[in-house]
């Protein structure tokens, strides 16, 4: 089947169809028996079979994923899957409608875990590319120092102090990229990073 036209408004339901009141086992027969022609290849009865039931689906999927226009792409889906998969209904074990329904459930359900799945995404990857926030120690030197006077206040730094500030301060990089160059653990190199600045701060007379 090339195409399903669009879930259609005011359809009646199973229990209901057009031209007049049926018995809910004789609306139940014909579904299946519509079920088992579309399984045959029969486009008309897999159309019957959609005007029939299509609104009931269409509730139920609107239900789960809570967006109109979600809801018809789901049903579409779940009509098209139907066809495919239409040899694989077997009346003994349940109702036509059923079947179809089960189907429309499942793709609601994916539809949805999918959406938080790519919502999860998104937020991880900002927060990923958030912009590193700097520590405040070197926000204070950096905007009360020159960097000459710094570079001359480094040298009364320890060697592991001097190399840490020297790569945050002087070379930009954030405390992550400076415990990966120094093959250090993060808070370690916050540390020396921290008590480098703090040094500086106070040989310089930062904030005295």
């Amino acid at each position: 089947m090339d195409h399903l036209k669009p879930v259609p408004d005011g359809v009646p339901s199973e229990g209901t169809p057009s031209g007049g009141s049926q018995p809910a086992d004789g609306a139940a027969a014909r579904l299946a028996s519509l079920m088992q022609r579309s399984s045959r290849g029969d486009e008309a009865a897999f159309a019957e079979l959609y005007d029939a039931t299509s609104a009931r689906a269409y509730g139920l999927a609107l239900r789960v994923v809570r967006n109109p226009a979600q809801a018809e792409e789901v049903v579409q889906e779940a009509y098209l899957d139907a066809w495919r998969t239409s040899s694989r209904f077997d009346p003994a074990r349940g109702s036509a409608a059923g079947w179809l329904l089960t189907i429309v459930h499942r793709k609601s359900v994916d539809r949805v875990r999918s959406a938080e799945a790519a919502t999860a995404r998104d937020a991880a990857y900002h927060r990923e590319t958030e912009p590193v926030e700097h520590d405040s120690t070197v926000e204070a030197v950096h905007a009360s120092l020159d960097a000459q006077r710094v570079r001359t206040a480094v040298s009364g730094l320890t060697a592991v102090q001097r190399e840490a500030v020297e790569l945050a301060f002087f070379g930009g990089y954030t405390h992550t990229e400076v415990a990966t160059m120094l093959d250090v653990p993060v808070g370690t190199a916050k540390t020396r990073i921290r008590d480098g600045l703090i040094r500086l701060r106070d040989a310089m007379g930062v904030g005295s």
